[in-house]
């Protein structure tokens, strides 16, 4: 590419609240790679990022003099798409009714003057298909497609590891071992979809895993694990227990019995012991979720849907979550019964009542869980979390 490109956030970034707190809109995972990396692979370019101020330090744009390719950072590629995003010329967009898809203009997005058809010679229309997240839910609803379809991406012309005989696979040839990685004694089911496991990442003993599902790199599935797909568990992750259809985002743990059903969780997370949430209404109803832009609930149209929960949040043992919890960034939760379905960024508390966790403390936990896993918090980092503490105070009164 000889266009720097960025992917944009629209109006979509509100309602993928809390996940999008911490990053643009692209950098979500879904499948087995994010959004971003789905592009970079196809396009064989780096991408880079138009999103909120208060995020640019860490997702600069690029200095540029000539053009800009803009793509719709919600969008997931396809090949077809590609190949008319690359036939755009100066001034040409790509619309799908009122959502800009891709588009070409001067380097010098003032504001999102992108997004406004006037600023366009042409503009374009497409016949192809392609999956789009726009809520929360999209996530783990569209998972199976995305691993599917990053799995044809990352594995073509390339040779698995082989498969232990300790384990029992079926399907074989739709299961992809990367180097370094470690799977014994485990039963590894691909009759439904791909088995993909990165890196350094290991299944122990006695897990039970039925595809599409990805492990990512230096993760693990702890002894025992019961994973039914479509699942994602993203790098640097400890997970135990039973798992249906979820994607935990990276650096996040949930390593001990407990059930999570169709549920997204961000970085940094842990969920203690026996940790368990409610995937299903009592009356079989549809779930309604919590919304930011409208401030209230939502219908997701959904029967089963479990939590959503923001980066650097922690529950304690034994916590129970309604059916359709959402939680916000940096909040620990802890306590016998249910907590409510909207716990706001920051709040410390459960069942019995929530009071504010402080951005010292939230960072002195941040900083010692960042660093078991070499890492430190950045300054730019606890500048983005500040902000979220101060966005998101009217919430917690």
């Amino acid at each position: 590419m000889n266009k720097p490109v960025i992917l944009f956030d629209d109006d979509r970034r509100e309602n993928l609240l809390p996940l999008t707190f911490t990053r643009p809109v692209a950098m979500l995972r879904v499948g087995i790679l994010t959004i971003a990396e789905k592009w970079e692979k196809l396009l064989g370019a780096q991408c880079h990022f138009h999103t909120p101020e208060y995020l640019s330090k860490k997702f600069p744009l690029p200095q540029s003099n000539g053009e800009y390719l803009f793509i719709n950072g919600g969008i997931l590629p396809t090949k077809s798409l590609l190949s008319e995003i690359l036939s755009l010329k100066s001034g040409e967009a790509i619309f799908d009714k009122t959502s800009l898809i891709a588009a070409i203009l001067p380097a010098s997005p003032q504001g999102k003057s992108y997004l406004d058809k006037k600023n366009y010679s042409t503009i374009k229309n497409t016949d192809c298909t392609y999956l789009e997240v726009r809520n929360p839910w999209d996530i783990f609803r569209l998972n199976g497609e995305a691993i599917e379809a990053d799995y044809e991406l990352i594995t073509a012309g390339r040779k698995s590891l082989p498969i232990s005989n300790s384990n029992k696979a079926i399907n074989p040839e739709r299961i992809f071992i990367e180097e370094g990685a470690v799977v014994e004694c485990s039963v590894l089911n691909a009759s439904s979809g791909p088995i993909y496991i990165g890196k350094g990442a290991e299944v122990m003993e006695g897990s039970l895993v039925r595809g599409p599902f990805a492990l990512c790199e230096h993760s693990a599935l702890k002894l025992g694990a019961k994973i039914y797909g479509p699942t994602t568990i993203g790098p640097h992750s400890k997970v135990g227990g039973e798992v249906n259809n979820c994607v935990i985002f990276g650096f996040s743990n949930k390593a001990h019995d407990g059930f999570i059903g169709n549920s997204v969780i961000g970085e940094w997370c842990n969920l203690g012991a026996d940790t368990n949430t409610s995937n299903l209404k009592n009356n079989y109803a549809s779930v309604k979720l919590w919304n930011y832009p409208k401030g209230g609930f939502v219908d997701t149209g959904l029967q089963f849907c479990g939590l959503i929960m923001g980066d650097h949040s922690k529950c304690g043992i034994n916590t129970m979550f309604n059916t359709g919890t959402v939680v916000g960034v940096s909040a620990n939760i802890f306590g016998d019964g249910f907590p409510r379905n909207f716990i706001p960024s920051y709040s410390w508390g459960g069942a019995q009542g929530f009071s504010t966790y402080k951005t010292t403390k939230a960072f002195e936990t941040a900083r010692i869980v960042m660093g078991r896993r070499g890492l430190e918090l950045s300054q730019v980092d606890a500048d983005i979390l500040t902000h979220i503490f101060e966005e998101t105070a009217r919430y917690r009164h």
